[in-house]
Formats: C-alpha cells, sequence, structure tokens
C-alpha cells in the first residue's frame, strides 16, 4: 500500500506546505551537469566528488529505515571483493608480457571507480519515487545525451579545440604532465588519428575518448526516446526527434562500427518490444522511415565515410592480439586474475618491445583495453569476469517482462552492455549509466518498505 501523501493545507490556513525534497539532487548534478565538470576538468572524478553525499545518505538510512540491495547483489559484491583480492597479484609478472608494466595504481584506481558506482547504484535504488522521480532521472539523462550530440558536433567542425582545464593548474608538475591523467582532465573535442592514411577528427566531447563518445551517446540517445519522444508531447517531442536524427552525423564521423551495430541492435530490440504489444502499424511506420533514413544516408557524403571504414579496419589486428592476450592471462591466473592490466612484449606487427621509425605501432600494447570483458578477464580472472555479468543477466532476467517505456529503456541500457563489452571499456560513464538503470529497474518493482514510496502501486516505472 502506498504511503499517503502528505495533505496541502488550505488557504490561508497559517501551516506552512512541505517543501518538494531535494535528495535526489546530487544525481540530477552529476548527469544534468557532466558538461559543467568536464570543462573544469574534473570529468569522471565528478562521481567521486558526488558519491560522498551519496555514501552519507546511504550511512543515513542505515541506521534509520534501513539500506535495502537490489536481488543478487551478492553476485556484484563479490565481484568487489575479488577487485580487492586482485590488488595482491599486481607486484607479479604475467608471462609475455613487459615486466613491471602493472600499476598498482592504476588497479586502486579501478577498485574505487567500482565502489563509487556502486554507491551510485544503491542511492538511486534506495531513494522513493517522491525523492527521485523515474522522470527527473530520465530528464537528466536527455540532457546529458543532447549535450553528447553537440560535443560531436563541436569534435566535426572544431576538431583541434581544447584549452587548460581549471582543475590542470592544480595538479603537481608530474601529475599535470601525465598521459592518461592529461586525457582524464583535459577537455578537448576530439581525437585527431590516422585511418585512412591522413588525418581524421573523431569526436570525443564531452567525454575522454572517442570509443566512451560512442557508447555514451548509444545509451543516452535510449534515454532522450523515452522521456521526450515517448513520454513527451508537442515541440518536445519533435525537438527530441530533431536530435536523434541530427546525431548521425557525428555518429558517422566518429569511425565507430561497434555504435553503429549498437544503434542497429537498440532498433531491432524496439521493434520487437512494440510488436510484442501488438503495435504493428508502428513498427512498419518506422521501417519505412528507417529505410528512408539509408537512403538519404547512401546518397550523401556520409556514405563515403562508411565506404571507408569499412575499407580501413585499422585497428583489427591489435585488438585481436590483445583480446588473445587477455585470454591467455585470465587462463593462467583463471580465479583472481593479475589485478590490472599488463603491456604485451612486442606487438600483432613486431616482437620489437616499443615502437620504432619503421614500425609505429609496435610493441608494448596494453591487454584489455580493447573491451570491458577483456580489462575484466586480465584483471579479475574467470572467476572475478563472471560475477557482474551473471550479477546484470540476472537483472535482465528478473525484469525482461517490464511494459513501461522508462522500464524498457532501463533494460536495453543494461543488455546493451553485453554488446559494447567486447570493444569498449565501460568504466567509468558507460557503466554509470548501466547502474543508474539497474537501479530504476530495481526500484520499480520493490514493495514498499518503511520511509518509502509504494512505487508498484502508483504504476511502476514512469
Amino acid at each position: 500500500m502506498a504511503a499517503p501523501a502528505t495533505p496541502r493545507p488550505l488557504p490561508g490556513a497559517g501551516v506552512p506546505i512541505a517543501p518538494r525534497p531535494v535528495t535526489g539532487r546530487p544525481v540530477v548534478w552529476l548527469l544534468a551537469g557532466y558538461p559543467l565538470w568536464w570543462a573544469l576538468g574534473m570529468g569522471q572524478f565528478a562521481y567521486w566528488l558526488f558519491a560522498v553525499p551519496m555514501a552519507a545518505e546511504l550511512v543515513r538510512r542505515h541506521r534509520t529505515v534501513g539500506l535495502r540491495v537490489p536481488p543478487g547483489f551478492w553476485m556484484w559484491a563479490l565481484f568487489l571483493l575479488w577487485c580487492v583480492l586482485g590488488l595482491a597479484m599486481v607486484p607479479l609478472d604475467v608471462p609475455d608480457t613487459v615486466p613491471g608494466s602493472g600499476g598498482l595504481a592504476g588497479a586502486a584506481l579501478r577498485v574505487v571507480n567500482y565502489l563509487v558506482l556502486t554507491v551510485l547504484m544503491l542511492y538511486v535504488g534506495n531513494l522513493s519515487e517522491r525523492e527521485l522521480p523515474t522522470r527527473t532521472v530520465v530528464w537528466s539523462l536527455s540532457v546529458l545525451c543532447l549535450a553528447t550530440i553537440a560535443g560531436g558536433y563541436l569534435g566535426m567542425f572544431a576538431p583541434r579545440f581544447e584549452f587548460t582545464a581549471p582543475l590542470e593548474y592544480l595538479l603537481p608538475g608530474a601529475l599535470a604532465t601525465d598521459p592518461y591523467l592529461q586525457t582524464l582532465v583535459h577537455p578537448a573535442s576530439a581525437q585527431i588519428m590516422d585511418i585512412f592514411g591522413y588525418e581524421s577528427a573523431r569526436p570525443k566531447a564531452p567525454w575522454e575518448y572517442t570509443n566512451i563518445w560512442g557508447y555514451m551517446v548509444s545509451l543516452l540517445l535510449v534515454w532522450l526516446v523515452v522521456g521526450w519522444v515517448l513520454e513527451g508531447s508537442g515541440l518536445t517531442r519533435w525537438a527530441a526527434l530533431a536530435a536523434a536524427a541530427a546525431s548521425v552525423a557525428p555518429v558517422v564521423h566518429s569511425l565507430n562500427r561497434a555504435l553503429w551495430v549498437g544503434l542497429a541492435l537498440s532498433l531491432v530490440y524496439a521493434g520487437l518490444q512494440a510488436l510484442r504489444r501488438g503495435r504493428v502499424v508502428l513498427v512498419g511506420a518506422c521501417a519505412v522511415a528507417c529505410a528512408t533514413a539509408l537512403l538519404v544516408l547512401a546518397a550523401s557524403p556520409l556514405a563515403d565515410v562508411v565506404r571507408n571504414r569499412a575499407d580501413n579496419p585499422h585497428s583489427d589486428d591489435g585488438r585481436a592480439a590483445s583480446n588473445a592476450a587477455s585470454v591467455a592471462a585470465a587462463e593462467l591466473s583463471p580465479v583472481v586474475g593479475w589485478g590490472t592490466t599488463r603491456e604485451m612484449a612486442g606487438s600483432s606487427e613486431s616482437i620489437a618491445i616499443g615502437p620504432t621509425a619503421d614500425c609505429p605501432g609496435c610493441g608494448q600494447h596494453v591487454i584489455g583495453n580493447a573491451g570491458q570483458l577483456w580489462i575484466t578477464l586480465i584483471a579479475n580472472g574467470w572467476a572475478g569476469t563472471a560475477f557482474p555479468l551473471a550479477f546484470l543477466a540476472w537483472t535482465v532476467w528478473r525484469h525482461r517482462a517490464t511494459t513501461s517505456p522508462a522500464g524498457q529503456g532501463a533494460l536495453l541500457t543494461v543488455l546493451l552492455l553485453f554488446w559494447y563489452m567486447f570493444f569498449y571499456v565501460a568504466l567509468m560513464s558507460p557503466l554509470a549509466v548501466t547502474m543508474v538503470a539497474v537501479a530504476l529497474l530495481w526500484r520499480g518493482d520493490a514493495g514498499p518498505t518503511p520511509g518509502r514510496d509504494a512505487v508498484r502501486a502508483s504504476g511502476g516505472l514512469r
């Protein structure tokens, strides 16, 4: 039974109206405000910042009404334990890798990131619909989608745009010049890469890498459609449709083939869900619209970009070698893995240790950086990899019958990880959106608990 709403006082009664709850504001500021944090140089460290008030709220709830966890959380908890245990393996050398290439700092950073995302998931899941309406979360993700599309155009038309973020001025010299940290804190619009034999600008703003941009735009378009197309109306709906259509240009120029397939899989999922609900005419109309869009795309200059990308696989050999090395490393330590990534002794092009003038792509490719599956395999072994995948698979299975737009959007968000994990590393932002989706699904089927609105009684996810 839903908790009774606080009655509004009659005019002139002299009883103050209860203020709107502000508990869920960290989620809104984190997601909708992410472009600001990126511009300040905080980027993914913004998750750490907002995890502090979220954790404080979770502690308060644990002491008062109790803390809830999603079904199957023990699998995710075991994964966190495995990440901590794996730190003991970091000092060890992995056969056929560069000695001493495993860094304890990077491994510890990864553990902290997983813990921060756990706090985010528990925070969203423990808040009631009144404290953090689902529509507010969807709105925040939709705003972030628009910012990502705008960042894509910035990367296309101003590919060398960059600036020194305020945070960079505060970093010590050694950290400020670290290449990896520079990628995290230095705002730039695009990655300039040689794929076709000449420099190509691949959009990435407001994210760290082009691949992360592709993964994020794929996830966030789901929420733009859910919040502003399916549940919107009038001008909002048409504006969202226009934004989704406008995303095609930066999506093509990102040259992310996995993204292209991921968007196609999302369309197939949407079509199957519509057929399941008996909306045959809608599916037919959307199929005609997609076919028309493909014909227009084929007649546009964007088609040449797609054909050139298909003719230039570029990183396929390096990815295949790195992925095979991840599997081999996991077979050597199948239970706990090696704690973190390592560097290959040689590469797919040569056994040379390090790049040379004749072979700039030779040597010391990072094992595991080609996808979330591969980085988890080398860091946590087969056993450690099974835990998070089982947790997410159980979440999908448990909520497979959800019918609300937000519920189906959340389900698709989780499902997409099982595609992108072969190509993109999900940590940090893509996995954050996935954890928010898990929390919405879990919260949507939760029964009433003390201090919590009964979401199920009010219609589930809205």
